[in-house]
């Protein structure tokens, strides 16, 4: 018994489809309701239904845009048959008489290429919806999974199960925020360039950005450091090999028997690969940044910009104007003139493009051109000469005599800016010697700062901990205008270290500090007087060597 519908045989290899044309309906005549068929098989496959009749895909369609008859529907489905995204099937269920084999009734199912064609569709609605997020939470998950891999490596036999399950939701947990801190950057920068953006949806929208992306970069810095120390401990104990090769033997447990060690070994590689991408991520290597510090600068360096915008947005508002502003309007006037020559007499006075007989000459000629004029329809070739001045021809510039500029006396001003610099340098010196410790002690016992001290404390300890790296105990850094040094040492009691100032409490783990004014010798020369003997500075205490590898 034959059909007269055309089968359409799902291919055993995929170069079947070399020319995609599963995907040819997404730009057919009626792909709406190309579109809404697929998705009706895909509903109907989530509810593990195999076939469906042209009725059922008909009523299964949304009642709005649901065609009038249910012939519409059939001729798509024998279109979606023909381009390979459905098969089509004989429906005997129905057949009660003879006459009934001789009807065109057909059952339909999803094939493998229709069923691929959707995914990808779905995947690419997924990327293109996709706007990205700074996943806080996914950095205290990727602490959590690190402590828990660090149990797990400190047992005589570490569980595979445990170990399995751990690293993938760490694999998971980093491949989102990877995945999500991309996006959200690439949609943060097209918020900046200003493109389809209302401006009132954007400078709402401001205060909130800035807010969310300092948050993230705080926890970024005080958790990715912790991150990276984790990572450090895992590989300076030799502990991730073996933790990834439980992991990839639990993964080819399932595999055939003569497939099983060549299953394992691609799993392993595969476990190194997303190990290696998690540690790149967060530590920074030889003459390579981490991707981590990278985001965080990134992060930084936007909210300047989107300060940037808002200010340029608000002289907009205001009515200032810009060059591109000015040349929409000038070409709208174009458009708007009567005839060629306003359109002419418009260039001239926006371009000032006039004869160069406009030339800036001397007075003579001027005064001489004034008493004979020359026609503008005169010949160059038979018109006189136009004497130029000769210092406009050597220098290309012509200036007239005159009374000199009344020089500015600027004394008041140098004396305001004197007075400024000299409490500035104040205020430095007594926050500087208000932070000398004299010997190592314990941050907590810094005691209350005021502004000053505590912004010179702060840029001191970001000094000291950007040279930090996983497995440091003792770190010397120096500051930057070199005035200062110091000597952070770590604790290992667990105590928590405060210090309080006017806008207030700065909380975190107790360290021992050391902070020596290297300039206490110069200012000591500086003010003693002109016959004391100068004291010789004393000795610097032996330093550890400054570490290269930033957290």
């Amino acid at each position: 018994m034959t059909s007269d519908t055309p089968q359409t045989p799902e291919p055993s290899q995929p170069s079947a489809y070399v020319h995609y044309a599963p995907f040819a309906h997404l730009t057919a005549p009626n792909a709406p309701l190309y579109r809404q068929v697929m998705r009706a098989f895909l509903a109907a496959k989530e509810r593990f239904a195999v076939h469906l009749r042209p009725e059922d895909v008909y009523a299964a369609l949304d009642a709005g845009d649901r065609p009038a008859d249910l012939d519409a529907v059939t001729q798509a489905l024998d279109k979606l048959v023909e381009w390979g995204n459905l098969r089509a099937d004989p429906d005997h269920a129905r057949v009660t008489a003879v006459e009934d084999f001789y009807r065109r009734r057909f059952i339909y199912q999803l094939t493998r290429a229709g069923e691929a064609a959707e995914a990808a569709l779905g995947t690419y609605d997924e990327v293109l919806g996709r706007r990205g997020e700074l996943q806080a939470v996914a950095l205290h998950d990727i602490v959590t999974q690190l402590r828990a891999l660090l149990v797990i490596a400190a047992e005589d036999e570490p569980d595979p199960a445990k170990a399995y399950v751990a690293l993938s939701v760490l694999t998971a947990r980093f491949t989102d925020l990877a995945d999500n801190a991309r996006a959200f950057m690439g949609s943060l920068q097209r918020t900046i360039d200003l493109h389809d953006i209302e401006v009132e949806a954007f400078l709402a929208y401001k205060d909130r950005l800035i807010q969310y992306l300092e948050r993230f970069i705080q926890d970024l810095i005080t958790l990715g450091g912790r991150i990276a120390l984790l990572i450090g401990e895992l590989e300076e104990q030799e502990r991730v090999g073996p933790l990834l090769r439980l992991a990839a033997a639990r993964e080819a447990a399932d595999a055939a028997p003569e497939d099983a060690e060549r299953a394992e070994a691609v799993a392993y590689e595969r476990w190194a690969a997303r190990w290696s991408g998690l540690a790149e991520w967060f530590v920074s290597g030889e003459g390579r940044e981490s991707q981590a510090r990278l985001l965080r600068g990134r992060a930084l360096g936007s909210i300047p910009q989107l300060l940037a915008v808002v200010r340029q947005l608000n002289e907009r508002r205001a009515g200032r104007s810009d060059r591109s502003a000015d040349f929409r309007t000038l070409a709208r006037w174009f458009a708007q003139a009567p005839d060629d020559e306003a359109r002419h007499r418009l260039w001239r006075v926006a371009f000032g493009l006039h004869s160069s007989r406009h030339l800036t000459v001397d007075a003579d000629t001027l005064t001489e051109r004034a008493a004979a004029p020359e026609p503008a329809s005169t010949p160059w070739s038979e018109a006189r000469p136009l004497r130029i001045s000769p210092q406009l021809r050597r220098t290309g510039s012509y200036e007239r005599r005159g009374r000199p500029r009344r020089v500015a006396d600027r004394g008041e001003a140098k004396r305001r800016l004197a007075e400024i610099a000299a409490r500035q340098t104040e205020e430095t010196r007594r926050a500087q010697d208000r932070l000398v410790t004299d010997g190592p002690v314990r941050l907590s016992r810094l005691g209350g700062l005021d502004p000053h001290a505590f912004q010179l404390f702060l840029r001191l300890l970001g000094d000291a901990l950007a040279t930090w790296r996983p497995g440091t105990i003792t770190t010397v850094a120096t500051s930057g205008d070199g005035s200062m040094e110091i000597r952070l040492t770590a604790l290992d009691d667990g105590s928590t270290a405060e210090v309080r100032t006017p806008d207030g409490v700065f909380s975190g783990p107790d360290h021992l500090i050391d902070i020596v004014d290297l300039t206490a010798g110069q200012r000591d020369r500086a003010a003693a007087p002109a016959s004391a003997p100068v004291p010789l500075p004393a000795p610097r205490r032996d330093t550890a060597p400054q570490l290269t590898e930033d957290r």
